[in-house]
């Protein structure tokens, strides 16, 4: 690899920013292309989905063969309330291979002996989220029912580019979530990217089968292509 193409594969990965490498298995060419020009790239939609599965791999593309070297940042899942939910989804993260961290200033309830082996933070949202450098490779799930805690988190994950944003409550209760941030001066679009009531539509009733439907939405959030209905909508 030329040093100036490992340069700016390191310099992506220290930001936090997809990127692929394209290798021609014929001659060893290759090419760097970031996640921000991939739209405009002749393998657009191969590199998309190559990224969305986080693997590298070999393709054909007009007759070459070619290696996608893919590097995708971890992702990150933050749960705003240290709450049943949060305790059932901690394993299941875990397994999936995602990095959680749950906040809450509710001591009592963010607590080592109810949250062992996680990622812990005893502090207000409006206090540690900013510091958190949420990106698109970031998820925010909004767990307390408390707008005093809820609502700040939310704030900073429209304000970013997460790629996944979901909120638990009523379709009553998020339509009033729906106004606070409206007085934030937050529009429809970005507002439409919040999930509420928060994961996949599975009848979920207890603590642990939300968990499950809630990150069942994030991973197809995450790697499934939206249908052309879906982008429509």
């Amino acid at each position: 690899m030329r040093l100036e193409l490992l340069k700016a594969l390191n310099d992506e990965r220290a930001a936090r920013r997809p990127a692929v490498l394209v290798t021609e298995l014929a001659n060893g060419e290759q090419r760097l292309v970031k996640g921000a020009d991939i739209a405009a790239d002749p393998l657009a939609e191969i590199l998309d989905t190559a990224l969305r599965a986080g693997k590298s791999r070999g393709v054909e593309h007009e007759g070459k063969n070619l290696f996608l070297t893919v590097q995708a940042p971890p992702v990150r899942i933050f749960c705003i309330g240290a709450v049943h939910i949060s305790q059932a989804m901690a394993p299941m993260t875990a397994l999936a291979g995602f990095d959680l961290t749950i906040i809450d200033p509710r001591t009592a309830f963010a607590t080592p002996e109810r949250f062992p082996n996680v990622a812990l933070l005893a502090e207000w949202p409006q206090d540690v989220v900013p510091k958190l450098g949420l990106d698109q490779y970031t998820a925010m799930c909004l767990l307390t029912h408390d707008p005093k805690i809820d609502d700040p988190a939310l704030l900073a994950a429209l304000k970013a580019d997460c790629f996944y944003i979901g909120a638990l409550g009523s379709r009553k209760t998020h339509a009033k979530r729906l106004e606070r941030m409206r007085a934030e001066g937050i529009g429809d679009n970005a507002l439409s990217r919040i999930h509420a009531p928060i994961g996949l539509d599975i009848g979920s009733v207890t603590p642990a089968e939300i968990a499950v439907s809630i990150l069942g939405e994030i991973i197809a959030a995450l790697r499934k292509k939206p249908l052309r209905a879906e982008k429509a909508a």
